[in-house]
C-alpha cells in the first residue's frame, strides 16, 4: 500500500492549495483521492471520506470499523451493512459525517472532489463549496516514490502476462482461454488478487476489444495484447503484438519496424518541458515519412491510480511534460494488410533528462 509518511506529504501540498485558494478545508469522497492522501483504500462496495483542513488537521472515516492503518489524525467509522446486506445509502451516512466534521472545525468555504459522499455533502452543506478536481489531477502528475513502487509492481505483472501469451499464442487458441490464463499469470505474479477489472484488449484480429466466447486466432493474424492490470490501485498499460503463427508477413514486419523506430524517437525526444501535442503530430508524421499510415488513436497518456491521467499525447490537449511523470506511449499502425494492426506500447518514467522504459518484456512479433 502507500506509505503514511508520503501521504502526509502529499496533504501538505494539498493544504498548500487550500491556503492559496482561501479554503477551510478539503472533502475527498472518491476513493482514489482518499487513498491517495490516507494510505486507506476501502473495499469495492464500501464507502470512505476524508477532509482535511487548512490548519493541518486531517480526518478519515471507514466502513464498519475504524482502520488501524491511516495518515489521519482521527479515524472514525460507519455502518456500511446490517447483517451482512451493504446499505445502499451508505453516500449519505458518510456525508452528515463529514458535515458534523465541517461544523465542528468551523469550516464555511471548502473544496470538495467529484464523488457521490461529495453530491450528498455539498446539499447538507451550510456553506460554500468549489471544485477542486483540476488542482488535483495536476497534483497527482509527478509520482512519489511509493506510487512508482506500486507501479512497477503491477508492471511486473504484465510482464508475466506477454510471457505466458507467448507460451500459448498458436492458431486455434480460444480467445477466452488465452484471457483466463493471462489473469492468473497477473494474479501470479501480484501475490494477490488484482484491485481492479482486467484490463484492456484480448481479441486477436482486431485493433482490440474484449476477448469473444468462441473465437479462436488464426493462421497470419496478429494477437494485440494491451495489458493494464491493476495492483493496490495503481494501473499498468502496456502493448505487445505477437504474430499467431509465428510466420509475420513481410508487410507485418514493415509495420513493427516503423513503430519499434518510432519507440526509439520517442526515447530520444522525451524529457521535461517536451509538449504532448507537438510529440503526436510528430510520431505522426515520422510513420508516414517511413511508409506508414496516420496515427488513428492517441499517441499515449499519463498513468496511474486511474487507467488515463495527465498528461495527454494527444493532439487535443497541449500538457508540457514534467519530471516524475509515468507516460504510456502506444504508437500502432493497421489495415487489412496488417490482419488488422499492430500496437506497442511501452512506459516511461519521464526523468530531469530523458525517459526510462519501465517495461522489460520483448517487443518481437515471433
Amino acid at each position: 500500500m502507500l506509505n503514511l509518511d508520503q501521504c502526509r506529504t502529499r496533504q501538505k501540498r494539498l493544504i498548500n492549495v487550500l491556503q492559496r485558494r482561501k479554503l477551510d478545508a478539503a472533502v475527498c469522497g472518491l476513493d482514489w483521492h482518499v487513498y491517495y492522501f490516507t494510505g486507506f483504500r476501502r473495499f469495492w462496495f464500501h464507502q470512505s471520506a476524508a477532509v482535511i483542513f487548512s490548519d493541518g488537521r486531517s480526518w478519515l472515516t471507514t466502513a464498519n470499523d475504524p482502520t488501524d492503518r491511516a495518515a489521519a489524525d482521527t479515524i472514525d467509522s460507519f455502518v456500511a451493512q446490517h447483517m451482512a446486506t451493504l446499505r445502499q445509502e451508505q453516500p449519505n451516512v458518510v456525508a452528515e459525517q463529514v458535515i458534523a466534521q465541517l461544523k465542528a472545525g468551523k469550516a464555511r468555504r471548502i473544496g470538495v472532489d467529484t464523488s457521490q459522499v461529495s453530491a450528498r455533502v455539498i446539499l447538507g452543506f451550510d456553506g460554500s463549496c468549489e471544485a477542486i478536481d483540476d488542482e488535483l489531477w495536476q497534483m497527482r502528475r509527478v509520482k512519489d516514490a511509493d506510487e512508482l513502487e506500486l507501479l512497477r509492481r503491477s508492471i511486473r505483472c504484465t510482464e508475466a502476462m506477454h510471457k505466458r501469451a507467448r507460451e500459448i499464442v498458436e492458431p486455434g487458441v480460444d480467445e477466452l482461454h488465452v484471457f483466463n490464463e493471462l489473469h492468473a499469470a497477473a494474479v501470479e505474479a501480484a501475490g494477490e488478487p488484482l484491485s481492479g477489472a482486467l484490463g484492456n484488449d484480448y481479441a486477436c484480429g482486431a485493433m482490440g476489444g474484449l476477448p469473444r466466447q468462441g473465437r479462436k486466432a488464426k493462421a497470419g493474424e496478429l494477437y494485440i495484447f494491451d495489458l493494464g492490470p491493476e495492483r493496490r490501485g495503481y494501473r499498468a498499460d502496456n502493448t505487445r503484438t505477437i504474430s499467431v503463427d509465428r510466420n509475420p508477413t513481410d508487410a507485418q514486419v514493415q509495420a513493427w519496424q516503423r513503430i519499434t523506430d518510432a519507440l526509439e524517437v520517442v526515447e530520444q525526444t522525451v524529457k521535461p518541458g517536451t509538449r504532448g501535442k507537438q510529440l503526436f503530430a510528430m510520431i505522426d508524421q515520422f510513420l508516414q515519412d517511413q511508409g506508414g499510415t496516420p496515427m488513428v488513436h492517441h499517441l499515449g497518456h499519463g498513468i496511474g491510480l486511474q487507467p488515463h491521467e495527465f498528461p495527454h499525447l494527444n493532439p487535443h490537449w497541449d500538457d508540457e511534460f514534467m519530471a516524475g511523470e509515468v507516460i504510456c506511449v502506444e504508437p500502432g499502425q493497421y489495415g487489412q494488410e496488417l490482419a488488422q494492426g499492430i500496437r506497442l506500447e511501452n512506459q516511461y518514467l519521464i526523468t530531469a533528462d530523458g525517459v526510462e522504459n519501465l517495461v522489460n518484456a520483448p517487443l518481437e512479433l515471433a
